[in-house]
This record gives C-alpha cells, sequence and structure tokens, in this order.
C-alpha cells in the first residue's frame, strides 16, 4: 500500500511539473464501443476536466474525468494524459449478462472511471484527435467492471 501511495505522489508530482496545455477548451466527437460528445477544458496549464456524454447498452452515460497532461517527449502538439472521475445514467443490462430475465431490463448505473490516452493538437489549425483507454467500475445499479470503452476522439480547439 505504501508503493502504491508513493507511486501516485510520485506521479502527480511528474505531472504538475510539465506544461503540456495546447488550448483552453475543446468540444468534439467521440467513437468507439460507445459514441457521443466530448468537451475538455484545461484548469491550468497541466490539468484538465472533461465530460463525455455517450449511448451505449440502448441507454446514456454521462462521464466527468479530472486529468492530468503531459509532454510526450517534447513532441510539439502531442500529450500523453491520465485521469479518473466517475459516471452517471441508464442503459438496458445487456442479454447475455442476465439470461434468467425475459425481456428488456433497464437499469441505473454510478460508477468510477480511468482514463489514459495520447493526444495530437494540430499547431496552427483548430483541430485535436485523440486515442484513449477507459475502463469503468459500476457501484451501483448493474455492478461489474467494463474495460473494453476505449475511443477515438476529434475535437475544435479554441
Amino acid at each position: 500500500m505504501k508503493k502504491f501511495i508513493l507511486s501516485i505522489v510520485i506521479l502527480i508530482s511528474l505531472s504538475l511539473s510539465v506544461n503540456a496545455q495546447n488550448y483552453q477548451t475543446g468540444i468534439g466527437i467521440r467513437g468507439g464501443l460507445s459514441n457521443g460528445i466530448t468537451i475538455k477544458h484545461f484548469i491550468n496549464s497541466f490539468n484538465a476536466l472533461e465530460g463525455i456524454v455517450a449511448a451505449r447498452w440502448g441507454g446514456v452515460l454521462i462521464t466527468g474525468l479530472f486529468e492530468f497532461d503531459n509532454e510526450f517527449y517534447n513532441a510539439s502538439g502531442l500529450t500523453w494524459y491520465y485521469g479518473v472521475g466517475g459516471h452517471v445514467g441508464i442503459w438496458d443490462v445487456p442479454r447475455h449478462a442476465d439470461w434468467w430475465v425475459e425481456g428488456e431490463v433497464t437499469s441505473p448505473v454510478i460508477g468510477a472511471d480511468g482514463i489514459i490516452g495520447v493526444e495530437y493538437t494540430f499547431p496552427g489549425f483548430p483541430i485535436s484527435i485523440s486515442l484513449d483507454w477507459k475502463p469503468a467500475l459500476n457501484l451501483i445499479g448493474y455492478t461489474g467492471a467494463w474495460a473494453d470503452s476505449g475511443a477515438f476522439s476529434i475535437r475544435y480547439v479554441f
């Protein structure tokens, strides 16, 4: 446990020392196993808030994330990021998960999310693209871990 806490402190310290911001706010689309819209807003040079509204399993999830952005080997416009957050939503429980229930079952869900990815902001052009992996853990409602939520995003930045 001490090693885990020390690792978190080191990661946060490293991310505080790097200026990775290439824009203030970006809004766009997110495509993967769940599709939707994304908005990312930097609150300082290295931290951002990201909101995602996505559709999946016949429902909608709203996700909020706090992210740490870092320069990627001094490559202009290229950053990597990681973060944590949570989600709330409602979806139809997959039939294969509840085989003993007849018909559709709708379930509210609340849970925790993580994210790790890379992002490229085009110099002199107001577009950024990103590729990420966003595992989630439903804590209330249809519980369980979902490790298959990766996506490609395109944002207009200003």
